[in-house]
């Protein structure tokens, strides 16, 4: 056997095959032996038709089958031979497939295309610039968590003997029906909580249920602008029944000493408000400083992808792009929108908008391997560990479990594989040229990944909705 590698690019590789005719003729008397053993024809009886016949009768069959058992072997010997790594499977195709002799008189020409790993040279990864941007704190930050650590603790007392009134609370079951759209699910909602003339509350919710009784049905028409949270309700409208089940106030705890003492638990002791204040405070700043670690990370991550052009392998780009897309629709699902309802186009409109991003993330991957290389990062084992440790921690569920969780996912070798790019990543912050700067206020979501969430209908609250802010992360630490 011949052959010959060509580097169509850095991540396609043509080998250029001719298998001669003597490797060619054995496989080729064998599996003519067997259909001759085998035929069952006319005026013969079975294995004794002449070979002549059985040549012609089963020709394509033959061909197909000699193809069949020489081909693995021998691309496989010349994958080996040139020391390649295939992504996906080799693609094959045979020169003058038509007219191809396959008796083992002449040799025959093959192609196999192969898609690898490109090799990288040394990359630009040094002296990269990148602006560190610390998010400021606040009063109003920690007043905004005071508050809402207030509303946290708050109670609801039932009202009696009397009508709704703003600023209570009603429980009501709602059941809506949409207007013009009798293809649209209809809405029904019990026990949904509505703060009257609250914050982000549908306005006809608080006219229209301002003075009803407990047990009292009120109906009324809600027309969502074309602009609304909800993409299942924008610029539609739902003609609702609200039944009152209950109304009752928001007593909010004053905010002093000793509200601040009683949240005390564990290690956190607030002997005062003020102490409450510095400790969220400290949170803000801890939370401020890690998303500032974050932003450049992900800055200098991309100055080195857009000063490395590499090209990357498709198959790994798909497979990305397809992980991206499920991830995508886990966060929809978390949202309340029932992705098993998506048609096909949604789905392969997802995949495409995800596309862009794989290219990069793979690009991305590819150059912190080599970093790691460069820089000869080697995973301990005691670093596996430790990392399985701490995903155990968070979890709740124990080392041993974890382990074999990951074992059955083939998942070691994924542990290994993120703390040796967190460690380049690390590399890449420490021979960067970082100054700092003013804190710019960006929007965290993508416009692709807006453009995304509006072509998915949204199942989300129809009275109210509400974002979470960056000092409600921080509060996590806190409460």
């Amino acid at each position: 056997m011949k052959s010959e590698l060509e580097h169509v690019s850095p991540v396609h590789k043509e080998i250029k095959l001719e298998i001669e005719a003597e490797e060619i003729k054995p496989v080729y008397d064998k599996v003519l032996q067997q259909y001759t053993r085998m035929a069952q024809m006319p005026g013969f009886r079975k294995g004794h038709a002449p070979t002549a016949v059985v040549k012609n009768r089963y020709k394509d069959d033959i061909n197909n089958d000699v193809l069949r058992e020489i081909l693995p072997g021998k691309v496989q010997q010349a994958i080996e031979e040139h020391e390649l790594q295939p992504l996906s499977e080799p693609q094959l195709h045979l020169e003058n497939a038509e007219n191809a002799n396959l008796n083992g008189t002449e040799s025959i020409g093959l192609h196999v295309h192969v898609e690898v790993i490109p090799e990288i040279e040394t990359p630009n990864y040094k002296n990269l610039e990148a602006v560190r941007r610390v998010r400021p704190v606040t009063d109003e930050d920690v007043d905004r968590l005071i508050e809402s650590r207030r509303r946290e603790h708050a109670s609801l007392t039932p009202v009696e003997d009397r009508a709704a009134e703003m600023g209570d609370t009603v429980t009501v079951n709602i059941n809506g029906e949409f207007v013009d759209d009798e293809a649209a699910e209809p809405i029904a909602v019990d026990d949904l909580q509505i703060e009257l003339g609250g914050e982000g509350v549908e306005k006809t919710f608080t006219e229209n249920l301002v003075g009803a009784s407990v047990d009292e049905e009120r109906t009324f028409d809600v027309e969502y602008p074309a602009d609304f949270s909800s993409p299942g309700l924008a610029g539609k409208t739902v003609h609702y029944t609200a039944k009152v089940v209950s109304i009752g106030k928001i007593e909010i705890p004053e905010a002093n000493d000793e509200w601040a003492a009683s949240l005390s638990e564990g290690e956190e002791n607030y002997e005062s408000l003020a102490g409450l204040r510095q400790k969220i405070r400290q949170d803000l700043e801890t939370y401020a400083k890690s998303e500032s670690d974050n932003r450049l990370r992900d800055e200098l991550m991309n100055k080195m992808i857009d000063a490395n052009p590499v090209e990357v392998p498709p198959t790994l780009v798909n497979y990305q792009a397809q992980g991206l897309t499920r991830q995508f629709a886990g966060q929809m699902e978390q949202q309340g929108v029932d992705m098993r309802q998506a048609d096909e186009k949604v789905w392969q409109m997802l995949f495409q908008r995800m596309m862009p991003q794989a290219e990069r993330e793979v690009r991305g991957a590819l150059l912190l391997d080599k970093i790691a290389d460069l820089e000869n990062i080697e995973i301990s084992d005691d670093e596996v560990n430790a990392e399985l440790e701490a995903i155990a921690g968070y979890s709740g569920r124990s080392i041993d479990e974890v382990r074999e969780a990951l074992t059955k996912q083939n998942g070691a070798d994924g542990i290994r594989e993120r703390i040796q790019n967190r460690q380049a990543i690390e590399i890449l912050v420490a021979n960067a040229s970082i100054t700092d700067g003013e804190w710019i206020d960006e929007n965290e979501q993508t416009p692709e990944m807006s453009e995304n969430q509006e072509n998915v209908e949204d199942e989300t609250n129809p009275v109210e909705t509400a974002e979470e802010s960056p000092e409600s992360k921080a509060a996590e630490s806190n409460g």
